[in-house]
């Protein structure tokens, strides 16, 4: 059990949703003297910034975020999701995560939910949730991991996610975009809390540690048209998911520069080429057995011994 799961269990739960409402006020309050200050994020400003730290005309990019971290930006999700669109251009794909999991996978699962992909909410976060409901947006049919897209590719993307039996295969949409030699931007957030594409690796090799739960779950998928399709879904081992250490891999990115460290408004940002990514996950597992439970190669006791 790590130390901060530990913590966690150890202090009653009215004191973590105190402390969790406490820091929602204090980040409205923040926002609102930024709003005040006269430091209001523009379309324009992020722009700059965006170009800045590298995205280009073309690009197809998976952004996770967090607006509270970016700072008041002029006209909420809306100005922050504009700029992407005007650095990627009609030739690119912006895509954001959408999953309904608020939870453990497997906690979400086992209360045998229904996902509507019209109409199930995102709980990515609001600059997803104001991405999902945009017109031109497409979304991918599953009911633990889906995508939305929004741009040249979006439809190549989002498509034949539906069925497979893990979320992260070589046609979901987290494969496909490593493959179109797309980039992965973490703007407020990192690795540890949304380092969805790590997972890509446990599906393109035999991987050695048993990351999926045993149990495999019946999922009910109602599709764009309203048909309501049955799919089999596994989830993660939360008990091996306490293992985790995503962050632990940022000097190897870093060190074969496939992850640059950024600035966007207030909220740090990393950056990556998700193809090349990729490959060093995969060469740094065959040769030394690293992954995102074993960043520095160490042996997992009862797995590695």
């Amino acid at each position: 059990m790590s130390i901060k799961d530990f913590i966690r269990n150890a202090i009653p739960k009215s004191l973590l949703e105190w402390n969790r409402a406490r820091k929602k006020d204090a980040q409205r309050f923040s926002l609102a003297a930024q709003r005040d200050g006269g430091e209001v994020l523009t379309k324009d400003i992020l722009v700059a910034q965006l170009k800045s730290i590298g995205l280009k005309t073309g690009d197809h990019v998976m952004v996770h975020s967090a607006m509270s971290k970016i700072g008041f930006l002029q006209n909420g999700p809306k100005t922050f999701v504009d700029a992407l669109f005007e650095v990627v251009g009609e030739t690119g794909t912006v895509c954001m995560p959408s999953s309904p999991v608020k939870t453990l996978q497997l906690l979400h699962m086992q209360n045998a939910p229904v996902f509507e992909l019209k109409n199930t909410p995102s709980a990515m976060g609001a600059i997803t949730e104001y991405f999902r409901q945009l017109p031109r947006t497409r979304r991918s049919l599953h009911p633990t991991e889906p995508v939305c897209a929004n741009g040249f590719l979006a439809e190549e993307f989002v498509k034949n996610h539906f069925g497979e039996i893990s979320p992260y295969t070589a046609i979901s949409p987290w494969k496909k975009l490593m493959d179109a030699g797309g980039k992965i931007m973490y703007i407020g957030v990192t690795l540890d809390n949304a380092g969805t594409h790590l997972h890509t690796l446990e599906d393109a090799v035999d991987f050695c540690y048993p990351v999926y739960a045993k149990q495999v779950f019946e999922a009910v998928c109602i599709d764009e048209n309203g048909t309501e399709n049955t799919m089999q879904t596994k989830v993660h081992n939360p008990e091996f998911s306490k293992r985790r250490k995503c962050d632990g891999l940022i000097p190897l990115f870093s060190a074969k520069g496939v992850l640059t460290k950024h600035t966007l408004g207030k909220a740090d940002c990393l950056f990556l080429e998700a193809d090349k990514m990729f490959q060093v996950m995969k060469t740094a597992y065959e040769a030394q057995k690293i992954t995102m439970y074993t960043p520095q190669g160490e042996k997992i006791k009862g797995y590695d011994e």
